[in-house]
């Protein structure tokens, strides 16, 4: 057996119905459109969202309100409590916090934030820090730096 030999299975394959071609064709006067109505006419389908001349939906629900900045910065953010994972004297960079599994991408800017408490020294570097977090990183014997976004 070829590729050029390749054929559907008896019966599984019907011929289009070719409609509108006379009474004896079985499909024949309105070819299978019903009687009058915008229907029945050539091109008498209806826009999406139609809804017969009648308010549609999508017009009554009241409008979304605001809008979306499109220069906002998504940072990932970091608890201090978080870093006492680590070695006292480690230097903690992003790519550091995706290998250890806290944030999920390297190219997304780091927030270090304050909740919780740091116990050893660290020398954080992360692209924004809370007042708080840098407050306490420099509290336990650590260093902060910020990265530029």
């Amino acid at each position: 057996m070829n590729l050029n030999e390749l054929q559907p299975a008896r019966g599984a394959h019907r011929d289009r119905e070719r409609v509108g071609r006379g009474i004896s064709g079985g499909g024949g006067k309105t070819a299978g459109r019903g009687q009058k109505g915008q229907g029945s006419r050539s091109g008498g389908v209806p826009a999406p969202y139609f809804e017969g001349g009648q308010l549609p939906l999508v017009r009554r629900l009241p409008q979304l309100r605001g809008f979306t900045n499109i220069w906002r910065i998504e940072f990932a953010p970091i608890n201090v409590e978080r870093l006492n994972g680590f070695e006292a004297g480690t230097e903690v960079t992003p790519e550091l916090l995706v290998a250890a599994g806290l944030i999920k991408s390297p190219a997304t800017p780091v927030k270090v934030l304050g909740d919780g408490e740091l116990d050893r020294a660290l020398k954080v570097k992360a692209h924004k820090f809370s007042a708080a977090a840098r407050e306490k990183i420099l509290a336990a014997g650590g260093s902060v730096e910020e990265l530029s976004l």
